[in-house]
């Protein structure tokens, strides 16, 4: 059924999970386009609105799709598939790519297949750029996965074949890092104002709590509570503590949640053996991060690999690679398929 030839699997890939709405054509490993309309109707609210996203990407899908296919110089009976995100994320926007990708597959007369955008996020690391070095991770191999709604150590075995060991058991990194933000009144979404004011910041002048999970586990609402109740109790006593401390607040919460990711990767590697270690998620994009892992890596001797900020963030590069390990393996979906807004990977 796909119009491909044994050399060139090219894929759309579709991605609209949250609140950007992606579109990505690559021929087998390689990007030819990765395109991403950002909404900005959401800082008002200090969050992602879902109604307000849907509709956002109901306005963006089809001429991102169509500036996809043009930078990519790809015609659409060239397509040999459309990859989508079926979940996990915010039912109504993933409703609008799911919907888009099996009219575009049903009119082209090429094979849907559906991706797990945690599963996508980890063989981001699998994209190749063209004319660049390629230095794919190799397997087995564990990856820190953390954004805002996952905080996941994983086992890598094959491209599709993953288990998760070790997962947050309440919130994830990214949700403390914008929760926390939020209380000390930065702009959303907070992660990257507080990696850029921790940088002007001393990380050791508060200490944070730091919870006891067993395994491999995380837990990051306490952090937030032990946060909010601090603030609370410093701002009895001076109102202008935030102000006069906020680099300081900022570096020592991104060292706390560093801290807290990097203990349970540590253990993970001890256990397992392995040294060949990657990252991904929209918190990797962090410079804190990047950087304990870069010191962690040197004194423990891993293989280290971080894809580039571009990759990290929701994009439908990783939808469109995943769909090309996916196709190889014949994992087509029918029609009838229903995007899904909690799932695990």
């Amino acid at each position: 059924m796909g119009k491909t030839t044994d050399k060139q699997v090219i894929i759309l890939g579709i991605e609209s999970s949250c609140d950007d709405t992606s579109a990505a054509v690559t021929c087998n490993e390689t990007i030819l386009a990765n395109t991403v309309a950002g909404q900005k109707v959401h800082e008002a609210y200090g969050g992602v609105v879902p109604e307000l996203a849907s509709r956002a990407h109901q306005q963006n899908i089809i001429p991102v799709v169509d500036q996809a296919l043009k930078q990519a110089g790809i015609r659409k009976d060239q397509l040999s598939a459309v990859a989508f995100t079926r979940g996990p994320g915010l039912l109504g926007s993933l409703l609008v790519g799911t919907s888009f990708a099996k009219g575009f597959a049903l009119a082209s007369g090429i094979p849907l297949i559906e991706v797990n955008h945690l599963q996508g996020h980890v063989l981001a690391l699998f994209i190749r750029e063209p004319d660049q070095e390629y230095h794919p991770p190799r397997f087995p191999f564990l990856c820190l996965l953390v954004s805002g709604g996952n905080s996941q150590i994983i086992l890598v075995r094959d491209h599709l074949h993953m288990e998760v060991i070790g997962q947050t058991i309440d919130d994830a990194a990214g949700e403390a890092f914008d929760k926390c933000a939020k209380v000390m009144g930065l702009p959303y979404p907070g992660g990257p104002f507080i990696d850029k004011l921790a940088r002007e910041g001393d990380p050791l002048r508060f200490r944070f709590s730091r919870p006891e999970i067993k395994d491999l586990d995380y837990s990051f609402s306490g952090l937030k509570t032990n946060f909010l109740y601090f603030l609370r109790d410093q701002l009895k006593e001076d109102e202008n503590f935030i102000e006069q401390n906020k680099a300081d607040l900022c570096a020592s919460l991104q060292k706390t949640i560093i801290d807290i990711l990097l203990y349970k990767l540590v253990k993970a590697a001890r256990q397992t053996g392995i040294r060949e270690i990657t990252v991904a998620g929209g918190v990797s994009a962090n410079s804190g991060l990047r950087a304990a892992l870069q010191e962690e890596a040197a004194k423990r001797k891993w293989n280290l690999l971080i894809p580039k900020i571009q990759y990290t963030m929701d994009n439908a590069a990783m939808i469109a690679i995943t769909g090309y390990y996916k196709f190889l393996k014949g994992e087509f979906t029918s029609q009838d398929i229903a995007p899904f807004a909690r799932t695990q990977l």
